[in-house]
């Protein structure tokens, strides 16, 4: 049963949704909660000792996830990372887009990008600092995005309500 102040969720559970999470899974979302949803990972990542944020990276390889609980928000999802060829952002599949058809997108939406950057593999990445989304493109198409919950001018975590 669903509660009644619960928001809608997606149709589309690869459709992503900045600053809330992507299809059913919504930023804030407990372990049990996600496990309950998702199941077990095939893979659980501890972070490094000398890590800035300690955390853990949840793997569901054959889905395409991985999803980061960070200690500091409680182990709370705060973040998804997904190379999911279905991957949806403002209802358009972006899996193997352009540079250029991202930023078209994401200007049509009102946003602007913060940053670009060739990475030293030969990657590009477009960062949108703001809307907390990162795009890695390999060969000018889209490969994966990073994405997390919003986070204030005051470094505060924007939980979805």
């Amino acid at each position: 049963m669903t509660p009644t102040n619960a928001t809608p969720q997606s149709l589309d559970e690869n459709e992503i949704t900045l600053g809330t999470g992507m299809g059913p899974l919504r930023f804030g979302a407990t372990m049990d909660e996600v496990r309950a949803l998702m199941g077990e990972p095939e893979e659980i990542e501890e972070s490094e000792d000398d890590d800035e944020f300690e955390h853990q990276a949840w793997n569901y390889l054959e889905e395409g996830y991985s999803l980061y609980f960070d200690r500091e928000d409680d182990f709370r999802l705060s973040c998804i990372e997904t190379d999911h060829p279905g991957m949806r952002l403002y209802g358009e599949n972006i899996h193997g887009k352009t540079p250029d058809e991202i930023q078209a997108l994401m200007s049509r939406h009102g946003h602007e990008a913060s940053e670009t950057e060739k990475m030293d593999t030969g990657e590009m990445r477009i960062s949108y600092e703001k809307e907390m989304i990162d795009l890695y493109f390999d060969d000018n198409e889209l490969q994966f995005v990073n994405f997390g919950v919003f986070i204030s001018e005051d470094l505060d975590v924007q939980w979805p309500a």
